[in-house]
């Protein structure tokens, strides 16, 4: 289906684009939006129209996203959430708990401009990305740690994963140099019986 855009939208086109998407994309989200219109003779003459009123919008919008991400950019914030000992959530941290936190810090964001791929699932810092408008996006630093201390601890820049990877892999060279041990002592002994 061929659509007109009535705002920029990334990876498909700019304001005023005429652009093909499929039937479903169109019918489930561009047009109940209001993010496009379909393709015809009478709405790229009723889009012409109102492109200045459309322009002046999106210009706004814009301008208030701006001072927004002039506001959150940069901010960090610090969720703590239970953990096993190598990192790893029990559960995980998704958009709407960021948004949710976020919101609580008086910043009105839609769990929608949480640019998240997929939910983040281990301690540690992580950087965000924002999406205010489709031309303006910030990102927004997360501490995820088990405790506040231990957030405190990953602010000031230690690995708090890797020191406990670390113990256990000594912790696991210890058992294995002690068994190692143990299996060469009885061979020892068979030999001295030989010999003897």
């Amino acid at each position: 289906m061929d659509v007109i855009l009535l705002e920029r939208i990334p990876r498909l086109g700019q304001m005023g684009d005429v652009v093909r998407v499929r039937d479903g994309f169109a019918r489930n989200f561009l047009l109940p939006q209001g993010k496009a219109l379909r393709a015809s003779e009478a709405n790229k003459v009723r889009f012409e129209g109102q492109r200045a009123q459309l322009e002046a919008r999106n210009l706004e919008r814009r301008q208030e996203a701006e001072a927004v991400a002039g506001k959150l950019g940069g901010h960090s914030f610090v969720v703590v959430r239970q953990a096993g000992e190598t990192g790893q959530l029990y559960g995980s941290v998704s958009t709407r708990d960021l948004a949710e936190m976020i919101t609580g810090a008086g910043f009105s964001i839609a769990r929608n401009q949480v640019a998240l791929n997929q939910p983040i699932k281990t301690i540690g810092l992580h950087t965000v990305e924002i999406v205010l408008h489709p031309e303006v996006t910030t990102t927004v630093s997360v501490n995820i740690a088990r405790s506040a201390d231990e957030a405190e601890r990953q602010a000031r820049g230690e690995d708090l994963t890797q020191r406990e990877t670390f113990a256990a892999e000594v912790e696991e060279e210890a058992e294995e140099a002690a068994e190692g041990e143990a299996a060469e002592a009885p061979a020892e002994d068979e030999t001295e019986e030989a010999q003897g």
